[in-house]
């Protein structure tokens, strides 16, 4: 069957028509990208998509969104976003698509549900040993971005279309305490201290926790500098044109490494996986950075943690992806997912 695949973020949203196969496989046609700002609502954004279609859409929908979902028993719940003015009421999407039946999920429960169903071919080999994810046991999932997502994703080794079941599970793992593991990191947690009186992980390890690191390390080599965002700082570390910026881009993958390493350890993982937009944009990073040794650097445990592999996902839409297999496991199986 067909539906219509949405991942809804704070400045995009993107629509893809997906297949459902019988043997459970996922195909996505070509995404299109709409700017939440040129549309009203999210239903004025489904109408713009249905016209560069050419008319109808499928009488399914699958939504990934960058918010809480709420209790789907409510009746009344409405979701907000955060970083756009839409809001949606899960209730009264029927009438307003035209759609039979309906699946919303939050944004980084569909990045766990991609990570379910993306071939190898989508994952790239960031440290341990460079062999497939386990088809048996946890993988956590760990992404970057605005903020910082977690999940795990436990599996129960048995193909999906071989009748293999998977369990999705989002988690707020970003809020957890930022340990420090050397004088440099106890220079930004006492920055960030200045300002938060508790300092949680996504504070240093997320998109905007550049501008925090690239500071402390001007401040302690005494170093004037003009103040700029983490979109400046991500693309003059990315250029080489800032000797600074590049240290502190260096600096987070290290700190990402030693995070992604807490998280295995707490879930209990065979697999890790690095997901989101800024995960794919410092993947060279990643790799000639420490992030391996840091996410190894657990003590008694490093033996237990080089036996890790670690991946980051390649594939170009998994909140797309992600929402798509969110209905499917909705809708077409018993087991819950």
């Amino acid at each position: 069957m067909d539906l219509v695949a949405i991942d809804i973020g704070g400045t995009h949203a993107r629509f893809a028509i997906a297949t459902l196969a019988a043997d459970g496989a996922i195909t996505l046609g070509e995404a299109a990208t709409l700017a939440t700002a040129s549309h009203a609502s999210f239903q004025t954004a489904w109408e713009a998509f249905a016209a560069l279609r050419g008319g109808g859409l499928p009488h399914a929908a699958a939504l990934a969104v960058a918010a809480p979902v709420g209790d789907a028993g409510d009746a009344e719940r409405v979701i907000r976003f955060t970083n756009n003015p839409w809001t949606i009421q899960p209730a009264r999407l029927p009438a307003q698509l035209g759609v039979d039946r309906v699946t919303i999920v939050n944004d980084f429960g569909a990045v766990g549900h991609a990570v379910a169903h993306a071939g190898p071919e989508h994952f790239l080999h960031l440290a341990g040993p460079d062999v497939p994810l386990p088809s048996a046991g946890t993988l956590s999932v760990v992404g970057p971005g605005t903020g910082l997502g977690v999940a795990h994703v436990w599996r129960d080794g048995t193909l999906l279309n071989h009748g293999g079941s998977y369990h999705v599970q989002a988690t707020e793992g970003g809020h957890m305490d930022f340990a420090p593991l050397d004088a440099i990191d106890d220079a930004i947690l006492a920055r960030l201290r200045t300002r938060h009186t508790r300092v949680s992980v996504e504070r240093v390890v997320s998109g905007p926790g550049l501008v925090d690191i690239y500071e402390t390390l001007a401040a302690l080599e005494g170093r004037p500098i003009t103040p700029l965002d983490d979109k400046n700082l991500w693309q003059r570390a990315a250029s080489a044109e800032d000797s600074l910026a590049v240290a502190a881009a260096a600096r987070f993958c290290q700190a990402l490494g030693s995070v992604a390493g807490d998280i295995a350890l707490v879930q209990g993982a065979c697999g890790v996986v690095i997901a989101g937009g800024l995960g794919l944009r410092i993947r060279d990073q990643l790799l000639t950075s420490g992030f391996a040794h840091r996410f190894c650097a657990k003590g008694r445990f490093a033996g237990l943690m080089a036996a890790l592999p670690v991946k980051l996902i390649t594939h170009p839409q998994p909140g797309l992806l992600g929402a798509a297999a969110a209905f499917a496991a909705e809708h077409f199986t018993k087991e819950p997912r």
